[in-house]
């Protein structure tokens, strides 16, 4: 082959620190799929790429020692506790309700949009819901919730301790009347702590969709994730930059604390793990 030593070069030179974290994991995908092919030209079981990153450590979302790996460069949704299948951000939720709220499993507790039911588990004072139009707000759902909009809660003002949203906020059209709704149903001292995915390499938030008219409005083409509820999808109207506290303060008018510290001990590795959490600090705060 010609241009071996050319080829050999580009995958000896790559220089990861230039990449993006998605694109690293495209990279990583497209060398861990020609190295098992050349397995299988070999006839060999294709075992390059069965585990790309583990570790061994406390996981807080099952309470036990346990191991972390991947099969998978997007340790943001791959790198799993082998015990209770939890990921980081995931992780990272339980172990800040650990750290900032005392006894947090007798604490009242409210979370918007859950995926699992791993909060619900281990607290007694715990209720959740889902957005359903067409619903009565705060009606009862077949699944035993209820139904809530974010921007327009029928919660009781000062009712809750913890209020918990997981990667949420990136499709709610009127994030700050959400966020100033979830303010006013915490108690003072009361915590909103949350995930919502961001990317590191854009300096300002971008909006992606609006709602006018009880239209869709669409900014830019549409973007998907997820949905744990309807037709398993759900548009993203945010996609949030560096400047994601400083919005979120300017509308709620409270200091945000970012909890993103790598934490190979307790599984808290990867891309947006980052954790926000917003204390409510006295009454009548609006």
């Amino acid at each position: 082959m010609e241009n071996m030593s050319e080829l050999l070069g580009v995958i000896e030179s790559i220089d990861w620190a230039t990449m993006r974290s998605d694109e690293q994991t495209w990279v990583l995908r497209g060398l861990v799929k020609s190295a098992r092919r050349w397995q299988e030209f070999h006839g060999l079981p294709p075992t390059i790429g069965s585990v790309i990153a583990t570790s061994h450590g406390y996981c807080h979302c099952c309470r036990s020692q346990t191991t972390f790996s991947s099969s998978d460069g997007w340790l943001r949704d791959h790198y799993a506790c082998l015990n209770c299948g939890s990921i980081p951000r995931e992780r990272n939720i339980m172990r800040s309700l650990d750290e900032l709220v005392p006894a947090w499993t007798h604490k009242v507790i409210h979370e918007s949009s859950p995926s699992n039911m791993r909060i619900k588990k281990l607290c007694r004072n715990y209720s959740y819901s889902y957005y359903e139009e067409n619903t009565v707000p705060g009606s009862r759902l077949r699944n035993g919730a209820s139904s809530e909009n974010l921007e327009s809660l029928s919660i009781a003002a000062e009712s809750l301790d913890v209020f918990i949203t997981q990667d949420v906020l990136e499709h709610v059209f009127n994030p700050e009347a959400a966020l100033k709704e979830i303010t006013r149903v915490l108690r003072p001292g009361g915590w909103h702590i949350f995930t919502t995915p961001r990317s590191a390499h854009l300096p300002k938030t971008i909006q992606r969709a609006s709602l006018e008219n009880n239209a869709i409005q669409h900014i830019l083409e549409p973007v998907y994730h997820g949905s744990p509820i309807g037709d398993g999808k759900a548009l993203v109207t945010f996609d949030w930059g560096k400047d994601a506290e400083e919005l979120f303060s300017s509308w709620t008018g409270l200091p945000v604390h970012t909890r993103g510290d790598i934490d190979q001990t307790r599984g808290i590795v990867g891309e947006s793990f980052e954790v926000f959490a917003i204390q409510k600090t006295h009454s009548n705060w609006i």
